[in-house]
């Protein structure tokens, strides 16, 4: 796949030959599934507070409530990619869907630990059954369209994000139950789910892709995705890292006010929001290696500028640039997991979100692990360190792959 075009013969006959208006729908229809995942996953981080009151739960046990989440994610990822190769994105999509809404609706409900942390790991492993297969087929739409629109799609998931809290917290102020809320969010999930599958692009098996003649390869010992995972690890030390310490830097070392502390995860999210919705055009124009060493570079000087001038409006600054940054990396690193030759798309996503998400989960403990033997400025120091080895590393991958 080309980042300024799609060479039509590299579209599958089935979806070559489908009509403009159906293929729309399929836009549509993908954007509808990154909005509602982003949406229910907005919905349960509201809760996490819930979750540690109703159960009573010290820290570390709350910490294993959430690794199980974690888990349930990677695992599904290990073990869902040939399936839903198999099936397709649709069946794939509703099913993963399905479980993500039922495992929500029963968070607050299931009376024992036990069960809850049964319920958070299926919950997990529905949302990453859902969040490769949507990625598939936004992969599929693309070359459909001839035209990048993976951005876009994962801008829909940060909005979807954002009205999930907002609206949760909104309705929690006004007195709505804390179980009723997860269960209206799966409800409305569940629906938005059974009315977009249908439009999702007819499945097409491996061997009827126009790279059919290139032979299966084994994802595990592809060159490429590991490339590619690896600098997705990379990505999401950094995202992560931002998520879980971006606030506590403002109010440890900047010693800002309370509002202005929780503006800083606000000042993030909403600069990967926007920029997201920004990425196609800048990647059709200016290709894949371009947008992903541009937007390193302009993430290495937001943290480094909220690192060396420690006031409140300096370090929102440099975070929101942190934001714009880091925004398109992931929609970019999928989309190029998704064509790599003699991969399916589904596998291939698969192979770099897991590596991905041990990114995720790593990134926090490692800026922890370094500010407890320094200081907090330096263990976010890491964070500039990834942005700086994306923009050398990550453009010559992409380059190598010619994506």
């Amino acid at each position: 796949m080309s980042d300024r075009s799609t060479d039509f013969a590299a579209i599958p006959a089935a979806h070559r030959n489908l009509s403009d208006t159906a293929r729309q729908r399929a836009r549509i229809a993908t954007m509808a599934l990154f909005f509602i995942a982003g949406m229910v996953y907005g919905s349960w981080g509201v809760h996490v507070p819930t979750v540690r009151d109703r159960f009573h739960l010290s820290p570390a046990l709350l910490s294993v409530a959430l690794l199980a989440v974690a888990g349930g994610s990677i695992g599904a990822m290990a073990a869902n990619a040939s399936w839903i190769a198999r099936v397709g994105t649709r069946r794939a999509c509703l099913t993963g869907g399905l479980v993500m809404s039922v495992c929500v609706a029963l968070i607050l409900v299931v009376p024992f630990y036990w069960m809850l942390l049964v319920v958070l790991a299926l919950f997990g492993a529905g949302m990453a059954t859902l969040d490769v297969a949507m990625n598939a087929e936004a992969s599929a739409v693309e070359k459909a369209l001839r035209k990048p629109i993976m951005s876009s799609l994962h801008g829909m998931f940060s909005v979807g994000g954002m009205v999930g809290a907002a609206v949760g917290g909104a309705l929690l102020a006004h007195g709505m139950a804390p179980a009723v809320h997860l269960g209206l969010a799966a409800a409305v999930s569940a629906l938005v789910l059974i009315a977009a599958c249908p439009s999702v692009l007819p499945h097409v098996p491996h061997d009827e892709h126009p790279d059919s003649a290139t032979p299966r390869a084994n994802r595990w010992r592809s060159p490429a995705l590991w490339a590619l995972g690896t600098v997705a690890l990379v990505a999401l030390i950094a995202e992560g890292a931002m998520y879980d310490w971006a606030t506590v830097y403002m109010r440890d070392v900047v010693l800002s006010s309370p509002a202005a502390a929780s503006a800083a995860y606000a000042a993030f999210s909403g600069g990967m929001a926007a920029a997201r919705f920004a990425g196609d055009a800048v990647r059709a124009r200016f290709g894949a290696p371009q947008l992903v060493m541009a937007s390193a570079t302009l993430a290495l000087a937001g943290m480094i500028g909220a690192l060396l001038v420690p006031t409140p409006v300096a370090a929102l600054t440099g975070f929101t640039l942190m934001g714009l940054g880091l925004a398109n990396m992931m929609p970019v690193l999928f989309a190029a997991a998704a064509s790599v030759k003699g991969i399916h798309a589904a596998e291939g996503l698969a192979h770099v979100a897991g590596l991905a998400y041990f990114g995720m989960l790593f990134g926090p403990v490692l800026i922890g692990a370094v500010a407890q033997v320094t200081n907090l400025s330096i263990g976010l120091s890491v964070v500039a360190v990834c942005c700086a080895l994306i923009a050398i590393a990550g453009p010559k991958v992409l380059q190598r792959l010619k994506i």
